[in-house]
């Protein structure tokens, strides 16, 4: 009979036990929460230094998790955000769905600086077009010469509304094309071998010989270099200059976990996760450290393209441009 109470006892402790052990779910890019990503790495070390539990939620790019979270309308089970990118910052900001944070952030060493405090970067690269040297003897040197270049030229790059790269690019073709920007949409649609649904696949794409040119990120050369290190891509640079791609962390304003949410974006710029991100995320890290060798064979651009966060409004009123163009070309 001893017996038998002191297993009930038992039971009741552990049941206890499992209930008093926080969650803290975490909406992601697949990118991150992969087997092959740092995600699994950061979700081991955080728990074990917080004893918690972290729960993935994934997602194609930064535009899914935005599209998710107001389609949740601030009654969905997110505490945290990993993934949201550069160009969608202020529309979601000005979603309300986001809080403020009293995170320090002047030790961050971030091209441009960081001002806004509902997002903390991670990471980061510099948007360009990669090509086969092999196939483009006489490469583009500014975006103007790519969308003037012969139609022969074969072009992919990834949806505006569905992935990081696409979105961002809609804010360069903005940026430099100003009011001209039907025809360079169109100039471009003629070169256009498809536009896939997020990066991996456009990516994938150009690497099977499928385009010329691909939209992507100059940290993707120190993966090529890594994996073969006498790789026939190389990155253009434009006399333009190039968008800066920042990744960043932000807490949920309707988590239940906010303190547990604070102590995770603060870990994500730590030297435990940011060590990890150059060799299984492929991006720049946000504080000083030593970089891989790959990385240092890198061209970065000379020139950093600033352009204005544009509103929900404005993303919403250049996607319909780009597809209204993208069409008569």
């Amino acid at each position: 009979m001893l017996k038998w109470w002191l297993f009930i006892l038992f039971c009741f402790v552990r049941i206890c036990t499992v209930q008093a052990i926080e969650t803290l779910t975490i909406y992601a890019t697949s990118a991150f929460s992969a087997p092959w990503g740092p995600g699994p790495r950061v979700k081991r070390a955080f728990e074990a230094q917080h004893h918690c539990r972290v729960r993935w939620v994934t997602f194609s790019g930064s535009g899914a998790i935005l599209n998710r979270l107001k389609l949740e309308g601030g009654h969905g089970r997110a505490d945290v955000v990993l993934g949201l990118e550069s160009s969608v910052l202020r529309a979601a900001q000005e979603s309300g769905l986001f809080a403020p944070q009293p995170l320090e952030k002047r030790q961050l060493t971030l091209p441009g600086g960081w001002q806004n405090r509902y997002f903390v970067p991670y990471g980061y690269s510099y948007l360009t077009f990669i090509y086969h040297q092999q196939r483009v003897m006489n490469p583009p040197r500014s975006l103007q010469e790519l969308l003037e270049g012969p139609d022969h030229w074969r072009v992919i790059y990834a949806d505006p509304r569905t992935s990081s790269p696409g979105s961002l690019f809609l804010h360069w073709m903005m940026t430099c094309t100003g009011p001209a920007v039907d025809t360079a949409w169109q100039q471009l649609a003629r070169k256009t071998v498809t536009v896939t649904k997020d990066w991996s696949e456009a990516h994938g794409l150009f690497l099977k010989g499928e385009a010329d040119f691909v939209l992507g990120y100059n940290t993707s050369l120190a993966y090529h270099q890594r994996q073969q290190p006498q790789h026939p891509y190389r990155t253009l640079r434009f006399a333009e200059g190039h968008p800066l791609q920042v990744e960043v962390a932000a807490i949920v304003a309707s988590s239940q976990q906010a303190d547990l949410a604070n102590q995770f974006v603060q870990f994500m710029i730590t030297p435990t996760v940011q060590t990890l991100l150059p060799s299984l995320y492929w991006v720049y890290p946000v504080i000083e450290l030593p970089l891989p060798p790959e990385f240092l064979q890198l061209d970065r651009p000379s020139v950093l393209l600033k352009f204005s966060e544009a509103t929900a409004l404005q993303r919403q009123q250049w996607i319909q441009t780009w597809r209204r163009a993208a069409v008569k070309g």
